[in-house]
């Protein structure tokens, strides 16, 4: 189990390397997921040997607003029904901690429950805001769960130009689930969980 790290040479990193993901054209990924709410593309991970999958569709509601549901905090909890709990484990600032969740189990639950403990920052981006994270080897890990990895992640959340009402989120994700699971079952969940993401972030918007 690691220390903690210092939080200000971290989040300048993982910011940086959400903000180089953001500038990788769509033309080195592939299409592997679209509904009516996002599209969702997946190029091979530099970080570890799955995929860095990218998310992107329009959220009517400010910036602000949106960002507060999907950082940590009381909001994410009541909309994300892959989340079944959620504790803050250390703050460092307003926007900075570290906390722990657990995810429910998925695709009939061939993916078991997950734990995650992940270094989370939101900073300013451009006219909006970037919402990241990483995983961290802390705290122990709980019964019935196996403990899942995040290389760094994050969401880009901007207001669109002519239409400030509505905001511009795009997502990062890289998640190595860890444990006996087969690659293609993964790829399946992580997509179709991404897409759902966006359906049930706007329905919590709009409640």
């Amino acid at each position: 189990m690691d220390l903690l790290p210092n939080s200000a040479p971290l989040a300048k990193t993982l910011r940086n390397t959400l903000v180089q993901y953001h500038s990788i054209g769509d033309s080195e990924s592939r299409v592997s997921k679209k509904n009516k709410d996002a599209t969702v593309w997946r190029k091979p991970s530099e970080e570890f040997s799955g995929y860095l999958y990218k998310a992107q569709g329009v959220v009517e509601d400010v910036t602000n607003r949106i960002v507060d549901h999907i950082r940590p905090g009381p909001y994410r909890l009541d909309w994300d029904s892959l989340m079944t709990t959620m504790d803050i484990m250390e703050t460092f600032d307003e926007n900075c901690c570290v906390m722990r969740y657990t995810t429910a189990g998925q695709l009939w639950n061939i993916v078991a429950p997950r734990e995650f403990v992940d270094f989370s920052y939101t900073t300013n981006y451009e006219d909006g805001l970037l919402s990241c994270g990483i995983s961290l080897d802390y705290g122990e890990v709980r019964p019935n769960f196996v403990r899942g990895f995040n290389h760094p992640c994050g969401w880009f959340c901007v207001p669109l130009k002519d239409y400030p009402s509505h905001s511009l989120l795009t997502g990062y994700i890289q998640t190595e689930l860890r444990g006996m699971l087969p690659q293609s079952a993964v790829d399946t969940a992580m997509s179709s969980t991404l897409a759902n993401f966006y359906s049930d972030l706007k329905k919590a918007l709009k409640s």
